[in-house]
């Protein structure tokens, strides 16, 4: 059954109130599908109805796939039992997640139902900073102690398999729980029983701090091309481990971060579907209102070249299209450098490489643009406007690209996130200087006396 077809059916039986077929469905649908259909219909007494027809280990499956909200409204509604029961059958970094939006109320009733152990993994997950990889890796990693065989090592991993979220790579520890290598499923299958983990483990591992910031094991694991990766203290203890699947979720969080910051929005908590409409506004105001200001230098420019406007009253005829150009080009740039910086593709050092390269491409670009605005307004105005329009064109989108290329450059030099050199921002800039130009240019060009003379 397509995907199509198993929420369309879910919707039917849900609908014909059939708890028989309606449980026989939700336990054969993927959780990930469940879970949609439980966000996208969401009310918390049907959504509880629906997960009591689960069997635990889906319940817990699909919990972990509902939106942040959602889970903080069913675990608000459940009976403290019931939600303990639900930790336990989740998987070590959800449970940290979701206790992290529980009430403090809610927290402490639930830490009385729960083991010591398990209280003691919670809140060492729960403890760390949100945006470092302790705040999303997991302790469900599997290991076996040095000195082991083949065999008992598959043996231990036989056991604590369904416990764990990942057996693929196995982490080899001391006594003191120290890594020391990791060795792949494939080798423990393909080797011999007898043979010592010490001798077939990797010993040169790649590793990351809890410490550090979510995105660098993103990029550390894409990098590598890694299943999984060990997170260790600064004394090589073995903490956690981050999954390719966690690096995935941290990306698609950074790329929507760094999009609503280019956007000159703040990061919107829950998503842009739940989020209220004061958030919204709260968070799209006050760049808003900045730009607003820094527009008003543009309106100053043209009214100290009201004197060129009123001689040449067709030069406004271009200018809507000179600006565009220069904060389109800009833009461009804009976006280039930040991706390039986010990446790690463009370095600090770099910065003169970059704006040689730059200056050739926006010196192309901006001759193209002017022999295009030159032959489509030929019809518009004489010789000497549409030379005055042609180099403006040219300056303009080079001191546009140089605007987008340097702002990034400039407030990662500075330590600042490069994202804030945002689309609007590298665009309100390159308008006021757009018009700067183009009115300077023409004053020089047509003989008009100096603005403000």
């Amino acid at each position: 059954m397509t995907y199509v077809e198993g929420y369309e059916n879910l919707i039917e039986l849900v609908a014909a109130g059939d708890q028989d077929a309606l449980r026989q469905a939700l336990n054969e649908m993927p959780s990930a599908d469940v879970a949609e259909y439980m966000d996208e219909h969401f009310e918390v007494y049907s959504t509880l109805t629906l997960m009591q027809l689960l069997e635990p280990a889906q319940q817990a499956e699909v919990f972990g796939y509902l939106r942040p909200n959602n889970q903080q409204e069913i675990a608000s509604h459940m009976e403290v039992g019931l939600l303990a029961q639900l930790f336990r059958d989740m998987s070590s970094d959800e449970r940290a997640d979701v206790y992290a939006l529980l009430d403090i109320k809610l927290q402490d009733a639930l830490m009385r139902r729960l083991a010591r152990s398990e209280r003691e993994d919670l809140l060492r997950l729960a403890s760390y900073e949100e945006g470092t990889v302790g705040s999303v890796m997991t302790s469900d990693y599997a290991t076996v102690p040095t000195g082991s065989t083949v065999e008992q090592a598959l043996k231990k991993l036989r056991q604590s398999a369904p416990e764990k979220e990942s057996i693929y790579q196995a982490y080899v520890i001391d006594a003191q729980h120290k890594l020391l290598g990791v060795v792949s499923l494939r080798q423990l299958i393909t080797a011999a029983p007898i043979e010592i983990m010490d001798d077939l483990m990797t010993k040169d591992v790649v590793t990351v701090n809890p410490d550090m910031p979510q995105s660098e094991a993103a990029r550390i694991i894409s990098r590598y091309d890694l299943i999984a990766i060990p997170a260790v203290t600064d004394d090589n203890l073995l903490v956690g481990m981050v999954t390719f699947d966690d690096a995935m979720d941290v990306v698609e969080e950074e790329d929507t971060d760094t999009m609503h910051r280019s956007a000159t929005v703040g990061k919107i908590e829950g998503g842009l579907r739940d989020a209220s409409i004061f958030m919204l506004y709260r968070k799209r105001i006050n760049w808003l209102v900045l730009l607003v200001f820094v527009n008003i230098f543009s309106g100053a420019a043209i009214a100290f070249y009201e004197e060129t406007i009123s001689a040449y009253i067709s030069l406004l005829f271009f200018l809507p299209l000179l600006i565009a150009s220069g904060g389109n080009s800009g833009a461009q740039s804009a976006t280039l450098m930040i991706r390039g910086i986010a990446t790690g593709e463009v370095a600090k050092g770099d910065w003169f490489r970059m704006l040689g390269k730059e200056l050739a491409v926006s010196l192309g670009l901006g001759i193209t643009m002017a022999v295009a605005i030159v032959l489509v307004g030929s019809f518009r105005a004489g010789p000497d406007i549409m030379l005055v329009v042609a180099l403006s064109m040219l300056c303009i989108v080079l001191i546009g690209s140089m605007v987008g290329l340097l702002l990034p450059f400039l407030l990662n030099r500075l330590g600042w996130d490069p994202a804030t050199a945002s689309t609007p921002l590298v665009t309100t800039i390159a308008d006021a200087s757009g018009v700067l130009i183009y009115f300077g240019i023409a004053t020089a060009i047509l003989g008009l006396p100096a603005a403000g003379a």
